[in-house]
């Protein structure tokens, strides 16, 4: 039996609800002249599948010499992927990674029993004024998985399942969807995907996913003929046959889900785990900067500073 929150015997069935289970309007913040808007998770939503932390960077212009610094920390428990639509991050971790994360690819970094990473717009990029869009998501891991040794994967553009018909395009980002997989390697059932559709077409989503959900980067789009903007993400009930059509400006959209896990999430700073214990043991392997022997080290060529333990 998998643990869903939102799953109540007493609820009704059939006609008496909609095929929308949850809509979340992501709250935004400020980053100094750049945009973050949070999706998941939400008061009503901890996870859609195993996604537990959904973030919108951006559209952003950044002028010469002026990006993103973000420096190196840490995580455990969880994977993530940086999803860009412009612009370019440069990645470093623990593990020796360095690589660009670049529109359309797949940099898929599994923290594990623990990583450290940092993610900045530096170099050449700087010397001119450029722009930056995208997402971040955090997949948690199953408990199983939890420990496991860190790893990073990455996949360009042209290694994923495209499918293309009837006016629109899907790219396979994570996981298994539409007779597709996606190649790098996830850790419980999921699937997570970009799609462009024109102007009123029409997207069935996967049916054979327990929990599933659409984010809406641009355009609009309409389902059980209510329509809904961009910046909005829609939950939708186990089971259920759904289709999104696109409004008359089309619409971009990320599709995400898979199976629920078995059990609620603890989340602190930037940890993710099953139980408060593995999150106290980070925070102090993290508060006491072993970087030569201990549980975290810095990245290579990224190593002259560090986000500091919070408070809280």
């Amino acid at each position: 039996m998998s643990w869903n929150p939102s799953l109540d015997p007493d609820c009704p069935v059939g006609d008496a609800v909609d095929a929308i289970e949850t809509v979340i309007v992501p709250r935004a913040r400020d980053l100094g002249g750049f945009e973050v808007r949070r999706a998941l998770p939400a008061p009503k939503r901890q996870m859609v599948g195993p996604f537990i932390f959904f973030d919108q960077m951006g559209p952003a212009e950044f002028l010469t010499g002026k990006g993103i610094d973000v420096r190196p920390h840490p995580h455990i428990g969880l994977a993530t992927v940086t999803y860009l639509y412009k612009g370019k991050i440069h990645h470093r971790d623990s593990l020796g990674t360095d690589q660009w994360i670049e529109p359309g690819a797949v940099n898929w970094m599994v923290a594990g029993h623990g990583i450290t990473h940092s993610e900045r717009t530096d170099g050449e990029i700087r010397k001119k004024p450029h722009n930056l869009f995208g997402l971040q998501t955090w997949v948690a891991l199953p408990e199983e998985a939890e420990d496991d040794t860190a790893a990073f994967e990455h996949a360009p553009k042209d290694m994923l399942p495209m499918l293309e018909g009837e006016g629109k395009q899907l790219r396979l980002i994570l996981g298994t969807a539409y007779g597709e997989t996606a190649p790098v390697k996830t850790y419980s059932e999921t699937f997570y995907a970009d799609a462009l559709l024109e102007a009123h077409a029409r997207l069935p989503l996967p049916d054979d996913h327990e929990d599933r959900g659409v984010y809406l980067i641009s355009g609009s789009i309409i389902v059980a003929g209510d329509v809904f903007d961009a910046g909005q993400m829609l939950v939708f009930r186990p089971g259920d046959q759904i289709s999104v059509q696109a409004g008359e400006e089309g619409a971009r959209l990320m599709l995400l889900g898979g199976a629920t896990l078995n059990g609620p999430r603890h989340i602190w700073w930037n940890f993710v785990a099953s139980s408060k214990d593995r999150i106290d043991a980070a925070k102090e392997a993290w508060r006491a900067g072993d970087w030569a022997h201990g549980r975290f080290q810095l990245p290579p060529g990224d190593d002259a500073e560090y986000i500091p333990l919070p408070d809280r």
